[in-house]
């Protein structure tokens, strides 16, 4: 560190001060100056970063007694990424001697696995930007300077992404009613799991699940804002996939509220069996359709009637209201005997099936208006799903298209990347040998450090040697065991 930060101070403040010199000249330019800052600000950042790591290796190389068992094979050149830019630096490569196993235990210290390309931080960049806009993006996004990598890149990471399961909940909330708005989106595939393997366009159709859990809404300025809400989603194809989902979801529940005060769980969706079928795994879970669907199957029955649809709508929402399903019949006949065009019929028919079909989650929403039921689940749709996935055309494999789904799910819940990121790490042994280092040896290496900033210590401008390095100290002492 104290290289780069006496480098810094001989040639890099010269380099601020000279661009400010050009800024003077013409105050207009703030773009070339930031610019300018940005650039020697970085340059500086990466080369405190490599002067940290080297002298990591250093220790590794230098000192026999951090790395019993293992001989030096060489020292190779060596680059990785991060969100600051390219860092280059170099790392030793070691034999066992008792294993023959080869290894460059620096990546063991970083917790760096063997071929990474680029750091953390620099991964959780390229996840930020790929969940709101595309692959390409995201990979351009991983630095702020030098370093990007390809859509491919980002894509073969996405598809291999886990998902943690939501933390459990401090304390319990109390609440006697539950809400949960269910729906899917429509998403365009160009293949299943490999390019060709789509027989027909009918099959060219993913359609990711969504559902999300909370207490009810709130006034939000003009808006509404749901209380508590917490997203679940994701392909879950099948039965057990639908039986996961919905366990999933109940699982939450239970964690996160009280059982005693809780009485009612509502669940609104069109009437998909998916959803329908989430009611029944619960006791006190029941479905009511939602007033969306119904009234746009509604609009789809009378659309034709020109003049006279507003009063026929009007006619079938006071049988649905009034409990009147035998009207509802008559209503359609009405429409029926006044309909010539075959479409216009199949649709006036279908209106009427699934208006009769899902008379009794109809008639829930209903009898429990006071228990304040909404859905607003095609919104939701649009803004978690569509958004990224389906509102333009832009082709998906199914795996991707699924995982794109649950990565909007957590960005949505608030999940944090670069927690992400860490999620997908096993916890990398250290290298056999390496277990121990002695206080001495940190000692040593703290009071080098120390002779080599005392110049730079008494410079007003920069007070940062001794807790610097204490912090060097911990996280040393924390990887070795100490």
């Amino acid at each position: 560190m104290s290289n780069s930060i006496q480098q810094f101070n001989e040639f890099g403040i010269k380099k601020i001060e000279k661009l400010s010199e050009i800024y003077q000249e013409d105050p207009t330019k703030i773009a070339e100056y930031i610019e300018g800052i940005t650039s020697v600000v970085v340059e500086f950042g990466l080369s405190l970063i490599a002067e940290e790591w080297n002298s990591f290796d250093d220790i590794l190389h230098e000192k026999k007694k951090v790395r019993p068992d293992w001989q030096v094979v060489r020292t190779d050149e060596a680059t990785l990424g991060t969100s600051l830019g390219q860092v280059r630096y170099h790392k030793t490569l070691f034999k066992n001697k008792i294993t023959g196993e080869r290894k460059y235990l620096l990546d063991d210290l970083l917790g760096i696995e063997p071929h990474a390309r680029m750091t953390e931080d620099a991964e959780a960049r390229i996840l930020a930007e790929t969940v709101e806009s595309s692959y390409k993006k995201g990979g351009s996004s991983a630095s702020i300077s030098d370093f990007e990598v390809s859509k491919q890149t980002v894509m073969n990471k996405l598809r291999v992404l886990r998902f943690p399961t939501l933390p459990k909940t401090d304390e319990k909330r109390k609440t006697s009613i539950l809400y949960i708005d269910a729906d899917e989106d429509h998403v365009s595939l160009q293949y299943l799991n490999k390019k060709g393997d789509i027989p027909d366009s009918r099959s060219n159709t993913y359609m990711p699940k969504i559902a999300y859990v909370y207490e009810g809404t709130e006034r939000d300025g003009e808006t509404h804002r749901l209380v508590n809400v917490r997203y679940f989603g994701g392909g879950y194809d099948g039965s057990k996939g639908v039986e996961m989902f919905w366990k999933e979801i109940y699982d939450y529940i239970e964690d996160a509220y009280d059982p005693e005060v809780l009485e009612k769980i509502y669940i609104s969706g069109d009437g998909a069996e998916w959803i329908a079928k989430g009611a029944g795994l619960h006791a006190k879970a029941s479905f009511v359709l939602d007033k969306f669907h119904l009234h746009k199957y509604i609009v789809g029955a009378t659309s034709h009637l020109l003049d006279s649809k507003e009063e026929v709508r009007s006619e079938i929402w006071h049988a649905i209201y009034g409990k009147q399903k035998k009207d509802i019949t008559g209503i359609f006949d009405q429409i029926l005997a006044v309909t010539d065009a075959e479409s216009r019929r199949n649709a006036v028919e279908n209106s009427e099936k699934y208006i009769l079909s899902h008379w009794t989650a109809i008639m829930r929403g209903v009898d429990h208006r006071e228990d304040g039921i909404h859905c607003s689940a095609e919104g939701h749709v649009s803004h978690i799903y569509a958004d990224r996935m389906s509102s333009r055309p832009m082709g998906w494999s199914k795996k991707g298209a699924d995982q794109m789904a649950r990565l909007r799910i957590y960005y949505f819940n608030g999940g944090n990347m670069l927690e992400l990121v860490r999620y997908q790490k096993e916890e990398l042994p250290l290298a056999a040998g390496c277990e121990e280092m002695s206080a001495a040896v940190i000692n040593e290496s703290i009071n080098r450090n120390k002779r080599n900033m005392g110049k730079i210590a008494e410079l007003p401008s920069y007070s940062i040697p001794y807790p610097q390095i204490r912090k060097i100290a911990a996280i040393r002492n924390l990887i070795w065991g100490l």
